[in-house]
């Protein structure tokens, strides 16, 4: 008996899988691999004595702190821009959602040397800050605008779809049934955006994390303090220890990479849970 294969009906899968992973292999998986191959030439006790450095465990800590922080401050402030947006008309609403975008354009030393002129002692929003005591310049919470900034149309614009296709049918119904505003969005609107919130969360401090350009400016650099590990993977490479740059790179790749992981679950499980409910 000869069994035939089965034509599909989109032919040529073979040569676009073929030429999808020479791709994916030449600009993402070659230039990482070449981290674990130049940290290689280290022996163990030398990496971990780099990547457990005093100075290094304080660049993790901001560059991973202040990109937790900023992401879960976008979630809120990215959810209302989002409902806004979503939700109601208004004049000058084409510029507004112009503006969400404006991050993505804008290169991000500009976004640095525009955010230091406004946050510093001597800015028009940091004087009115120093009068009251908070220094928004050259310390974490420097930082911490920074990636907020950088941060904020992943979470709109991850969110905002999915409110524009929530059925308003649903909420009406809700609502006639004599549930109140909050029991509607905590029945109804939330367990619907959860996911999207997650994936804007997990995009926003996968993005913020590695962000170098717009930090730089105003976070005040100094080492075991305000030094984000980016700068100091610069830093390592101006010294020419390469060694040392692709170890403290790995760590970071390595912490990313799980916490993506732990994302992706995240989402599968809320995902789950709304289609269960």
């Amino acid at each position: 008996m000869i069994l035939l294969k089965q034509k599909t009906n989109l032919p040529g899968f073979h040569l676009s899988l073929g030429y999808t992973m020479l791709y994916l292999s030449l600009v993402v998986l070659i230039p990482l691999s070449m981290l674990f191959v130049k940290t290689s030439t280290m022996s163990f006790a030398e990496f971990w004595s780099v990547v457990t450095a005093p100075r290094t465990l304080a660049a993790y800590r901001l560059s991973f702190g202040a990109a937790f922080i900023a992401s879960f401050i976008n979630v809120f402030f990215g959810f209302l821009i989002a409902w806004v947006l979503s939700r109601y008309r208004f004049p000058g609403k084409k510029l507004v959602d112009a503006l969400i975008d404006f991050p993505f354009a804008l290169p991000t030393a500009v976004a640095g040397i525009a955010l230091t002129t406004l946050y510093a002692s001597n800015g028009i929003l940091g004087s009115v800050l120093a009068k009251i005591g908070i220094q928004s310049a050259y310390n974490a919470l420097g930082v911490v605008l920074a990636l907020m900034f950088i941060g904020l149309p992943f979470i709109v614009r991850t969110i905002e779809p999915v409110l524009q296709e929530l059925d308003p049918e649903l909420e009406e119904a809700a609502s006639s049934l004599g549930a109140g505003r909050w029991e509607i969005f905590r029945r109804i609107i939330f367990p619907a955006i959860l996911p999207s919130i997650v994936t804007g969360f997990s995009l926003a401090f996968a993005r913020t994390i590695g962000e170098y350009g717009s930090v730089v400016f105003i976070a005040g650099n100094m080492p075991g303090k305000t030094e984000i590990a980016p700068l100091l993977i610069i830093t390592k490479l101006e010294e020419f220890d390469y060694s040392g740059a692709t170890a403290i790179a790995l760590v970071m790749l390595l912490v990313s990479f799980l916490l993506l992981a732990l994302t992706n679950w995240a989402q599968w499980w809320t995902s789950k849970k709304v289609g269960m409910n």
